[in-house]
């Protein structure tokens, strides 16, 4: 009977130690987003299903945290300092002012960022071969030439480009400066309205009403959140929306050039297993994806008065039907 007992308290205890052992092992990663849209939840999944692909599973030897901080950064700051006094392993912080914020609170955490478009104008690292500090990531750069092929490819008659930003956005500042200076090189002009927050969206789209002959958007989260509006402008008055973001396509964007957001992810997770064995940020080159894919949406280039070649269809990666 003694013995029994001797066993199973035995058998107890090594129970013990062996779960103590296993939360020892769990790791920690902490994720924010500055808002919720699909590009940026795209990220998110892709940063996951990396972590797990590579031997890193949520409630099994890692543990994820995840926040929005739902366009608002009063709440990404507190995020950034509920984050910090979790103390997890990485910080992975999503689009520019979610980056920004994180950098400026985790000074002794690895951060890597995701989605953002310029890292060495946002202050968030030295170089892009030598990022410093803890801090490195993968950027979401644009290649705003392309860009503006295909939209005159598209509507080659289009001498005034209007585009809806947020000025507060750091992200969305440096894209419209370098496309107002491509524009300008092209002999073509710029027409910015701004909105700073989502609500504002639909009347800074209205604004260029009459002013512009097609519409181009970049990566602004606060626009991109809110696109469905700047679209709605597009089809009542005749004026052809473009996107960097692929996935706009899909909410009624006549085309885009860009790079799968998911994918995006799928590399910033990698960078996050790297640091979690060992990697030291600060010597982590910051990264860029090159590939990029042609979505297109007939049906919505009809509703905005225009109609797109056979050629440009075939092609397209995606050919988007949404009839409404």
């Amino acid at each position: 009977m003694a013995n029994r007992i001797l066993r199973t308290l035995l058998g107890t205890a090594l129970l013990s130690l062996a779960a103590i052992a296993q939360a020892d092992e769990q790791r920690v990663v902490a994720i924010t987003q500055i808002v919720e849209h699909p590009a940026l939840d795209a990220v998110y999944q892709g940063v996951r299903d990396e972590l797990e692909e590579q031997g890193y599973k949520d409630g099994d030897n890692l543990r994820i945290m995840h926040e929005s901080a739902q366009g608002n950064s009063a709440i990404a700051s507190q995020i950034a300092r509920k984050f910090v006094g979790e103390s997890p392993d990485v910080i992975v912080a999503i689009a520019t002012p979610s980056a920004q914020t994180m950098a400026a609170a985790a000074r002794n955490t690895p951060v890597v960022f995701s989605a953002v478009t310029d890292p060495v104008g946002a202050k968030l690292v030295k170089t892009m071969e030598a990022p410093g500090a803890n801090i490195t990531g993968v950027t979401d750069m644009l290649p705003i030439e392309r860009h503006l092929d295909l939209l005159e490819r598209v509507v080659p008659d289009a001498k005034r480009i209007g585009t809806v930003y947020n000025p507060g956005e750091a992200n969305a500042v440096a894209l419209v400066e370098l496309l107002e200076e491509r524009l300008e090189a092209r002999g073509l002009e710029l027409v910015k309205a701004a909105a700073t927050k989502t609500s504002e969206v639909l009347g800074a789209a209205r604004s260029l009403v009459d002013k512009a002959d097609a519409i181009y958007l970049t990566t602004d989260n606060t626009v991109i959140s809110a696109v469905e509006a700047v679209i709605s402008v597009g089809e009542r008055a005749s004026i052809p929306v473009f996107a960097a973001d692929t996935a706009t396509v899909d909410r009624g964007a006549v085309a885009a050039l860009g790079f799968d957001y998911y994918d995006h992810g799928r590399q910033t997770g990698a960078m996050v297993v790297r640091i979690l064995e060992g990697a030291n940020p600060g010597e982590m080159d910051v990264e860029s994806v090159d590939t990029l894919d042609l979505f297109v949406n007939p049906a919505a280039a009809e509703r905005m008065g225009i109609t797109l070649s056979d050629d440009l269809i075939s092609e397209a990666k995606k050919v988007v039907n949404s009839d409404k």
